[in-house]
């Protein structure tokens, strides 16, 4: 059977031989703390749950794909009050059945596939970026990230500017908890206006932070957001994974073309869950306390590892620790022989070898624990 050769040059998603391997020692009796995906275990608000049983109707019927107007208002309404950002429910937000689907899906309506289009973003990062713009066609170029991890104008080829038309830029960062500053992205946001490329600023962990709360693109680029979109997500902030809902938010002509494009997908989320997001947007409160626990097991790991002489990079914010070690591979082997599942730096693209990313879903009592089994494999001083 002839597939798409982009299939074959991809492979695998990286992380998932790494599941599989621990899902065969979980089948086989074996007790892990897993800190390989971002999937945290915190149960979904009462409130929330409350709304989608309330919500979820005799007949259902197609939604659509411009979303509820209740949605679109609670979004709009949320970045009024964290980012400080006038957002017209009508043009500027658009509904989404999670942040994964629209960073892949997004390249489709921008990427002409006949013009040598080029789509840029810092590596190690998430996957999604590179598989959307490799499956629209466009060519690509993955930045290495050195030293903070923080991507930056200098870092961009200046004979690379003619052919971007997308820019990636996440924040918090994921795999390595960096943030990129308010000045950073406003050099990064001028540029790219500059030579009309269309920024793309993932922030799904916006709302996971210690101390002061990071900036984002739709603060940065000012009323109407021109040139650029926000990429936002109810899982990590109202744990909300399994219910697939998140939002682009920015530039109305970009969400027109996005509009377009998604009405020919039928990529809308159910509306009774279009319901239950809505009334999480409009709650700060649970987020509040949501931070307040993956603080706590922040502290309780970063504290012990740094004590033991184990360097950590990056972590500011987000739901992730990024540790410097020797071999990433190699480690991640031997903690999973001791019972602790973590992913290798290099399954987040180049830059990411001799490093380990640790995900804070396992309870601050699991944290605990696998902290004593992370310094026992990998401590500086054995």
């Amino acid at each position: 059977m002839r597939t798409n050769p982009v299939l074959d040059q991809l492979g695998a998603y990286p992380i998932t031989e790494i599941q599989d391997t621990a899902r065969s020692m979980r089948d086989a009796g074996e007790r892990l703390i897993d800190f390989s995906i971002g999937d945290p275990r915190e149960p979904t608000p009462p409130f929330i749950r409350e709304a989608v049983r309330a919500a979820v109707p005799e007949v259902t019927q197609y939604p659509q794909t411009s979303g509820l107007a209740v949605l679109r208002e609670a979004i709009a309404g949320y970045a009024r009050r964290r980012f400080g950002a006038e957002i017209d429910p009508a043009t500027q937000v658009m509904p989404v059945s999670g942040a994964k689907e629209a960073i892949f899906s997004t390249p489709f309506a921008f990427i002409d596939a006949y013009a040598n289009d080029l789509v840029a973003w810092g590596t190690p990062t998430y996957p999604v970026y590179e598989r959307g713009a490799r499956f629209a066609g466009a060519d690509v170029l993955p930045i290495v990230l050195r030293g903070d991890f923080v991507l930056r104008v200098d870092d961009i080829p200046e004979d690379a500017w003619d052919r971007l038309r997308l820019l990636w830029v996440c924040t918090p960062h994921n795999p390595t908890g960096a943030v990129t500053s308010a000045d950073e992205l406003a050099a990064l946001y001028e540029k790219c206006r500059e030579t009309d490329t269309l920024l793309l600023s993932d922030e799904a962990y916006g709302d996971i932070y210690a101390d002061d709360p990071p900036a984002s693109i739709l603060d940065v680029a000012g009323p109407g957001v021109p040139g650029a979109l926000a990429f936002l997500s109810c899982s990590k902030r109202s744990g909300m994974t399994g219910y697939r809902t998140g939002a682009m938010v920015g530039d109305p002509k970009a969400i027109e073309a996005l509009r377009r494009l998604r009405s020919s997908a039928g990529v809308a989320s159910p509306e009774f869950v279009q319901e239950a997001a809505a009334v999480a947007w409009a709650d700060d409160a649970h987020a509040a306390e949501r931070r307040r626990i993956f603080s706590a097991k922040r502290k309780v790991l970063r504290g012990g590892l740094e004590a033991a002489g184990i360097e950590i990079v990056g972590s500011e914010a987000g739901l992730y620790l990024w540790l410097k070690v020797d071999d990433d591979v190699a480690s991640t082997k031997r903690l999973l022989t001791e019972g602790v599942v973590v992913s290798p730096g290099r399954a987040f693209g180049p830059g990411g070898e001799g490093h380990l990313r640790m995900a804070l879903v396992p309870t601050v009592e699991e944290c605990a624990e696998a902290m004593e089994v992370v310094i026992r494999c990998l401590s500086t001083k054995s």
